[in-house]
């Protein structure tokens, strides 16, 4: 397929084009009908909700408020009463405006506070927030704030006045691109490759949008759905499109055609990434086992944009490597192919020197990150999962002033009532039960509709406090049953309250499943018991780790009002079900990439340490590059504007910092050096009942004319000694290098042959000259062990 992708390469751009355009025009039409379904079916809350839809069948528009307060003297003041009755009466003359409860009418006494400092009104449109024309909003806004002058100020609460703070539509996503362009740009260095990873990725982005966008018309998709998927697809879309990229140049640069490299990358890292997004989606998927509708939805659009990605990156990318042939390097790298020609396979620098400190100290290594990882998984002990509001904005936006000033008027408790629900006539015993228990601030009794009353109750603690939960239980366990009456408490905070209680339950469930299905997916790729165990562990940590940082940032505060993240509150309930099928996908993705290579070197040594640091040095560089990517994408949705979406993306860059550079870069590594042959161990009889999955086959030799092999054994002084940095070099017999390495500290070395035949073996060391000979390769892996005298002739040069 990726043949035939390069070669019909302008057919492949126009279907991808026709197909992008097309998903864009349909869904711009059709437009979103999401929705937000957080009640969950066989809870107290949901019977509540089923009774107020019972009650009042007809839903009206969105109700936002308008708060105003005076430092002098009283709101009820005829100087302010004719500044804010106009402004009053003008929002409801606006089109789109349904109704306006004035404090000031025959009714309103309710809405001034005790000390008549601060008073509010409620404006109801006619339609629900998302729906209602930003003009119209922001008229209203404009408006009431209008109203304001010296010693009296005015703000704005609710969902449809939030939709004016938010950032223009884009701007998390733009500057996540830009960051993940400056990094792809210093890893190749070439603007055409860097190029290429944002294209395939926008693609498959974009279309997994625009279908999630049909989609919300035909089945329930929450609002938070299309910020996760395209979160998830620009990291994932990156990523898969920058390892095909590396194998595709690096292909290149040793040597072979455009063509055959791209098929190569395709045939080696392209499966590698088919493996890899199958086992995203699994994780993805493993969000069923929640039973949760609100999460179906989710589960719909971030798997639907992931697989879309995959796609792109298997189709599309190779057709834009067909148009760009060898301008997918930089130009000095062309020019020194041509001057200079093919380079030798070989792992030099930074990575190479990391990989042998690793092999040199593993016990250290393993024993700092360890630490690190310890000491930042600390704060999930103290974890509390509920629902974030408008008292969690930054404190400069209008709808968390709105939010204080009522708190401050009205009690914490005012902004998430609780309403107890009864069908027929509400109980006056009941009523003045719920009076008198601890935790109530006010109860207010509103006439029966449709059969059915309810009770207002306002808590004397704000909707995120433990508090409040408490008093949720108090009236459920005690004061109901007490009072001898079928009743339900409902609203939004004992929604989120049964929301995070059933997450919380099941969470066990789902942490087994996803970990389980990890390990039967490494368990058949590697062949060992081991591997997949440890990632197993490598993942729960990375997981407790990650979510130490989220409840330190967003839970206990530290410093989220100087970065702009508001109050501290709960971790929104639904946040460790993505958070954890999305971290165990990403970890999935780095672990195939290291140990995949990692086992294609025991495969070819039956070396444990050699392996390790061979996988260690040619992936962590392309790893630590993706993995700089996901964290850059990841952390602008900061800017996003919602406070879900700045828990997922901290969250997320958390996840993925820890997981690349101190997991796999350096824990992952460390342990198997100290774990050593047993890291491969199957049992035979576990071996033959398994299916074969080869992840990413070893990449062909560009000149290969029959099967490759290789030429290993050990540099050793004449008394048997390992000559450790003895420098041995494969050449043709016409003299042309085919591949050099640097012999380890045992004196072992390795040595790629191209193909069966008789080639030159030259070895040379300080103190110890050099030796050159013949050695004729048959099919198999020939062993040849090299003795250096002190003062030898050096027979090379």
């Amino acid at each position: 397929m990726a043949r035939w992708c390069y070669r019909h390469r302008l057919v492949v751009l126009v279907l991808w084009a026709g197909a992008v355009f097309g998903l864009v025009a349909g869904g711009s039409a059709a437009g979103t009908d999401y929705s937000n379904v957080f009640s969950l079916p066989d809870t107290d809350s949901s019977e509540a909700l089923d009774l107020m839809e019972k009650a009042f069948p007809e839903s009206s528009g969105d109700t936002d408020t308008v708060v105003w307060k005076v430092d002098e003297g009283s709101v009820r003041d005829a100087a302010v009463r004719s500044r804010i009755e106009p402004a009053l009466e003008e929002i409801g003359r606006m089109a789109g405006v349904g109704a306006v409860s004035s404090p000031y009418g025959a009714d309103g006494a309710a809405q001034v506070s005790r000390d008549g400092t601060i008073a509010y009104a409620q404006v109801t449109f006619t339609e629900q927030a998302n729906s209602v024309e930003l003009a119209v909003i922001e008229d209203v806004v404009d408006t009431a704030q209008g109203a304001e002058r010296a010693g009296l100020t005015v703000e704005l609460g609710g969902q449809a006045i939030a939709r004016t703070q938010e950032l223009p539509m884009g701007t998390a996503e733009l500057v996540g691109i830009v960051a993940a362009a400056i990094v792809l740009f210093l890893t190749f260095g070439s603007l055409f490759a860097m190029l290429l990873p944002l294209v395939t990725a926008i693609a498959g982005v974009a279309s997994g949008l625009m279908s999630t966008t049909l989609l919300s018309h035909v089945t329930d998709v929450p609002e938070v759905a299309p910020l996760l998927a395209t979160l998830i697809g620009l990291g994932v879309g990156i990523d898969y499109a920058l390892f095909i990229v590396t194998r595709h140049r690096r292909g290149i640069l040793r040597g072979m055609a455009p063509e055959d490299a791209a098929v190569t990358a395709l045939n080696t890292s392209g499966r590698a990434v088919l493996f890899a997004g199958g086992t995203v989606c699994i994780a993805l998927a493993g969000m069923l086992v929640m039973n949760m509708d609100f999460l179906n939805g989710v589960v719909v659009a971030t798997s639907l944009t992931v697989v879309l990605s995959v796609l792109a990156a298997v189709t599309l990318l190779p057709a834009l490597l067909g148009v760009l042939g060898t301008r997918v390097l930089s130009r000095r790298q062309r020019r020194r192919l041509a001057a200079t020609g093919p380079e030798p396979k070989e792992s030099a620098g930074l990575a190479a020197r990391w990989a042998a400190f690793v092999q040199r100290r593993p016990r250290g290594t393993a024993a700092v990150a360890v630490v690190v990882m310890a000491v930042l998984a600390i704060p999930v002990f103290s974890l509390r999962l509920g629902a974030s509001d408008q008292g969690n904005l930054p404190e400069s936006t209008t709808t968390r002033q709105a939010y204080d000033l009522l708190a401050e008027g009205f009690g914490p408790g005012f902004n998430g009532p609780l309403q107890v629900v009864v069908e027929g006539d509400a109980p006056t015993g009941l009523v003045r039960a719920i009076e008198s228990t601890e935790g109530v601030a006010r109860v207010a009794a509103v006439p029966p509709a449709n059969g059915v009353s309810v009770i207002q109750v306002v808590p004397t603690t704000s909707p995120q406090s433990a508090e409040t939960d408490q008093l949720i239980d108090r009236l459920r366990d005690d004061v109901i049953p007490q009072a001898g009456v079928d009743a339900h408490v409902g609203g939004v905070t004992a929604v989120f309250k049964d929301f995070a209680t059933v997450t919380g339950d099941r969470l066990p469930y789902f942490v087994a499943t996803i970990i389980a299905l990890g390990f039967l997916l490494l368990l058949v790729a590697f062949r060992s018991l081991v591997v997949p165990l440890t990632a197993a562990v490598m993942n729960l940590v990375a997981a407790a780790a990650s979510f130490g940082v989220l409840v330190a940032v967003f839970q206990w505060g530290w410093g989220s009002e100087a970065l702009g993240f508001g109050a501290e509150g709960p971790i929104t309930s639904f946040l460790p079900v993505i958070m954890l099928s999305l971290l165990f996908g990403l970890s999935m993705d780095y672990q195939v990439f290291l140990v995949s290579r990692m086992h294609e070197e025991w495969e070819h040594t039956k070396d444990n340490a050699r392996a390790v640091r061979v996988g260690l040095a040619e992936t962590s560089r392309v790893i630590n590059s993706a993995a700089l990517i996901m964290i850059s994408v990841f952390a602008a949705f900061v800017l996003s504007g919602d406070t879900e979406g700045a828990m997922a993306g901290i969250g997320l860059a958390a996840a993925v910092a820890l997981d690349a550079f101190i997991l796999r870069t350096a824990l992952v590594p460390a342990a198997m050096y100290l774990l050593g042959r047993s890291n491969w161990w199957l049992p035979k009889g576990l071996d033959k009942r398994l299916p074969h999955l080869a992840v990413e086959p070893a990449e062909e030799p560009a000149a290969a004319e029959g099967p490759a092999s290789v030429v290993h054994g050990f540099v050793r002084t004449a008394d048997g000694g390992p000559v450790e940095g003895a420098s041995v070099t494969l050449l043709s017999s016409g003299g042309r290098r085919l591949d050099h390495v640097t012999a380890l500290a045992d004196g072992s070395y390795i040595l790629a042959v191209p193909a069966p035949g008789t080639y030159l073996l030259a070895t040379t060391a300080p103190r110890y000259g050099s030796r050159a000979a013949h050695v004729t390769v048959a099919d198999g892996p020939l062993t040849h062990d090299v003795e250096l005298a002190g003062h030898q002739v050096d027979a090379v040069n």
